[in-house]
């Protein structure tokens, strides 16, 4: 088993409202996406999605988010990669994700899983977990990350990598 890099993306200034992985090579096994993001909006974390195909249908999320004092679970029709920080947070740090995307050239729908950590130098940071489905049977040619509110900051990265 192989990884190899596909695109790197890093979001210059003024911001981006989304980062997209476009063009993606059919000769690869899984998809896995590695971004440093920090959301532009008033709230201390922000939920950061995803889209396959440019669809926002025929998708579910189970979330299992935890801070360090309290575990919470929650659902949601979209594909959800993490929790990112956001103004309302220590100034320059960028919450870690990781997003898993098994069989994606196959013609059956997709499962995802992702992870991640916010950053924040105070007592709180959070953790989330996530179970994704998406009902599409087409291969996965495109993916798309944005916020659910506000923007990607400058020097937010994401990295996409096929696994062989």
């Amino acid at each position: 088993m192989g990884m190899q890099l596909i695109e790197t993306i890093e979001v210059g200034a003024g911001g981006a409202a989304s980062i997209e992985f476009t063009s993606i090579p059919q000769d690869g096994v899984d998809l896995q996406v590695l971004c440093s993001s920090r959301a532009s909006s008033p709230y201390t974390l922000e939920v950061l999605k995803f889209e396959l195909n440019n669809s926002a249908s025929g998708m579910a999320d189970v979330e299992l988010y935890g801070t360090g004092s309290s575990v919470t679970t929650q659902t949601r029709t979209y594909l959800t990669a993490g929790l990112v920080p956001s103004n309302n947070t220590t100034i320059n740090t960028f919450g870690n994700t990781s997003v898993y995307i098994p069989n994606y050239t196959s013609a059956i729908a997709k499962s995802t899983s992702s992870d991640s950590v916010s950053e924040a130098n105070a007592t709180f940071a959070a953790q989330s977990i996530h179970a994704g489905s998406w009902t599409g049977t087409a291969a996965v040619t495109s993916v798309k990350l944005l916020m659910n509110d506000g923007n990607f900051v400058e020097h937010s990265t994401a990295s996409l990598y096929k696994i062989y």
